[in-house]
């Protein structure tokens, strides 16, 4: 019996008696007990894993948000007038002209594990500022005394658009890539050492590229989300041999007309084959921390990076047309023939389009042409300029490359890679070999008087010009076996992605460069950012903990109403089955006569 009595008016107070309501003290009490703590603790769990969800999904939600809304608003003009904005500008001196670049970045949030947010600074009219002159730097090699006056037009530039209260505090970097010694660098260091920082990073810009390209798709990033690819990686210089799970980055391919580039990173560690092959690793691994703090290993990388020069999609064409001519002139002599010596008589190239004419001049002699159209006979013709050799882990002319996860990787091309599947086949984007080696063997078989008419009609990209539609056929043979038989990339591969820009803008080198310039720069404002949330500590405390603490309350109560019911239950069973009627009512006792 349960009798229930408080300070209320009379026709308030009640009582409860288990004959008159259902039977919730009888036996399956325990049982009641046990489910309702069972239902408690799975509504406290559940109200706790909904808190998490929100608040991590919120983040991921809020970071996808922040990635949309910084590429919008980097095509917005930089506001020079905000003083939390910082600027840096880089020189890129190369072989042709020098270029410079200006940068800028807000304050950084105070969070160690995030990078500088750099972007490109943008002029009133939303044009990046860069500015190119030419010559080359090199050109001043013999004459230093000259680079001054060289590179003065450039800093006058940047100076007009960086704020002139910025202009101390904003970093200077000149980094020459190409066409230039060492030998004439140090003079040119030694001219300017008094003037301004100096860097001559001869054998950077495939890291740099590389850095730059991962920035710009977010894959610095390192916060776990649902459709982000994840890769395990051994981190370089680590003294902890146990692997960590992060993002995986995107590798690089790039075939201008001298060279071609690759740079992907290396999760594991590698092994060589023989010592001479290790020591060439050396100069092609760069292992590197784009964190501010050595000592954290979350932005440490590892990162292969190899240049070939003379595989680019110019300069295979010279070396093939050399060859063809060499090789037909020397079968006339000992043969007694005469192809390629007349239009009548010409020479077949498998690499041409069907029925096109065409010559190759060397020495004042002249080797007539005729294309065949012959896509697959082309890629055999050119198997042998891969220079492959028998020797585990190479790819072209021998070079080391590290054995590559496919099955786990992601690729970028750019340049020819792009030039050759977008201008002509309108295939850009995502790539597939068996698509893009039925289209180049159609565009190879198809007469020249009908490409001219389809080139005529605007039916291909608008910068593509007649000598592109002349040599697709050769340069998408010689991107097929260059990426397939150079690189090994299987046929099956697909994921690899042929852009001309990343998230519709061009990512230059020089963003990777200031990225790894400037990688300290965080730690002022790191420093600031602890001493501010130190002092804020007990509110965020205080917020994040204040739905545990009442959901934790509110258990403890209910087991304690549960204990209370249990303890009313057993007292009522130690009451005597056949009580007198007033203690079922619960009415106060009668007295009787008091004897005498």
């Amino acid at each position: 019996r349960i009798g229930i009595s408080c300070l209320f008016p009379a026709s308030w107070h009640f009582s409860i008696s288990p004959a008159g309501c259902p039977r919730i003290l009888n036996t399956n009490l325990r049982q009641i007990i046990v489910i309702s703590t069972l239902a408690a603790a799975v509504s406290l769990l559940y109200f706790s894993v909904v808190i998490i969800r929100n608040k991590y999904g919120r983040l991921s939600r809020d970071k996808k948000f922040q990635r949309y809304l910084a590429r919008v608003t980097d095509i917005e003009a930089t506001d020079t007038n905000n003083p939390n904005v910082n600027y840096g500008v880089v020189v890129d001196c190369g072989s042709s002209g020098s270029r410079i670049f200006v940068y800028c970045w807000p304050r950084h949030n105070g969070n160690p594990h995030d990078l500088l947010d750099i972007r490109q600074m943008r002029d009133k009219n939303r044009k990046p500022v860069v500015m190119k002159i030419k010559p080359g730097i090199s050109e001043f090699a013999t004459s230093p005394e000259k680079v001054s006056d060289y590179i003065s037009p450039l800093l006058s530039f940047a100076a007009e658009h960086v704020p002139r209260a910025k202009h101390k505090e904003t970093p200077l970097y000149i980094l020459c890539t190409a066409g230039m010694r060492v030998s004439q660098a140090n003079a040119l260091t030694t001219k300017l050492n008094n003037v301004m920082f100096l860097d001559f990073a001869l054998n950077c810009p495939g890291v740099y590229a590389w850095i730059g390209i991962n920035f710009v798709l977010g894959r610095f990033e390192h916060i776990e989300e649902d459709d982000e690819a994840v890769v395990e990686v051994n981190i370089p210089g680590s003294e902890s041999s146990e692997a960590i799970i992060r993002k995986r980055t995107a590798g690089i391919l790039d075939m201008g007309g001298v060279s071609t580039q690759i740079a992907y990173e290396v999760p594991q560690t590698v092994s060589f084959a023989s010592s001479q092959q290790e020591e060439v690793a050396k100069n092609l691994l760069a292992e590197f921390n784009l964190g501010c703090d050595v000592h954290q290993t979350e932005h440490a990388y590892r990162v292969y990076v190899a240049t070939f020069l003379g595989f680019g999609g110019n300069a295979a064409r010279q070396r093939y047309e050399d060859r063809i001519f060499a090789s037909t002139v020397q079968k006339n002599r000992l043969l007694g023939k005469q192809t390629g010596l007349t239009a009548d008589a010409p020479y077949l190239d498998p690499c041409l389009p069907l029925d096109i004419k065409d010559e190759i001049q060397q020495n004042g002699q002249t080797l007539y042409l005729r294309g065949t159209g012959d896509f697959d006979l082309c890629r055999e013709t050119l198997q042998p300029f891969m220079n492959k050799t028998n020797e585990t882990h190479t790819s072209l002319s021998g070079v080391y490359q590290p054995p590559i996860h496919f099955q786990n990787s992601e690729f970028y091309g750019f340049s020819e890679f792009y030039y050759c599947t977008e201008d002509v086949l309108r295939m850009g984007g995502d790539y597939s070999a068996a698509k893009f080696t039925k289209a180049a063997k159609d565009y190879c078989a198809t007469k020249w008087s009908i490409l001219r008419e389809r080139f005529d009609r605007g039916l291909y990209a608008s910068h593509a010009d007649l000598h592109r539609l002349k040599y697709q056929c050769f340069k998408s043979a010689w991107m097929f076996e260059v990426l397939h038989r150079g690189f090994s990339f299987p046929v099956t591969y697909r994921t690899l992605k042929t852009a001309l820009q990343v998230y519709d803008k061009e990512v230059q080198w020089t963003l990777g460069a200031i990225l790894y310039r400037t990688r300290f720069l965080p730690l002022r404002d790191i420093q600031q950012e602890v001493f501010r949330a130190s002092h804020a500590h007990w509110r965020g405390v205080s917020f994040v903990y204040n739905h545990y603490l009442f959901s934790g309350c509110f258990l403890v109560v209910l087991l304690a109403i549960l204990l209370y019911l249990l303890r009313l239950r057993r007292i009522h069973r130690r009451a005597p089955r056949g009580g007198p009627l007033w203690m079922e009512e619960g009415l106060p006792a009668q007295k009787g006569p008091v004897p005498s």
